[in-house]
């Protein structure tokens, strides 16, 4: 597996609710873009870009996030995304969201299953994208 990157995101005011917490769904939006930006690091240019370069499509077929603690506005995150898993159609990342004093503040996991843009049927995961997240 490639080495983990790690994205710092800070926290804006429209991530969060009037109280000053984050919404509960923005939390998606930080895994997808923090895995994103890793997929790019990892396959050396625009991650989703490059992705789709491969000829496919990368739909989410399961997502999963623990809250830990609570995330407010001007937080900067440091999200730390890891290859889990690499399987036969699809390939998986976890995603541990960390607040600036250290504290664990979510844990998330998504996996994403290869499918042919033509076809719109599942199929293998590219050998050059295989090779590039074992």
């Amino acid at each position: 597996m490639p080495s983990p990157v790690f994205v710092e995101r800070k926290v804006l005011f429209g991530d969060c609710d009037p109280e000053g917490v984050v919404y509960t769904p923005r939390f998606s939006y930080f895994v997808l873009e923090a895995v994103q930006e890793a997929l790019g690091v990892w396959l050396e240019g625009p991650g989703l870009r490059t992705l789709m370069g491969f000829k496919i499509l990368p739909p989410a077929r399961a997502f999963s996030l623990e809250f830990l603690h609570p995330v407010t506005w001007d937080d900067v995150l440091t999200l730390k995304v890891s290859v889990s898993n690499v399987g036969e159609h699809s390939f998986s990342f976890s995603v541990e969201g960390r607040i600036a004093s250290g504290v664990l503040a979510f844990v998330a996991s998504l996996t994403q299953v290869c499918v042919s843009p033509d076809t719109r049927e599942v199929v293998a995961v590219p050998q050059q994208l295989r090779a590039r997240l074992q």
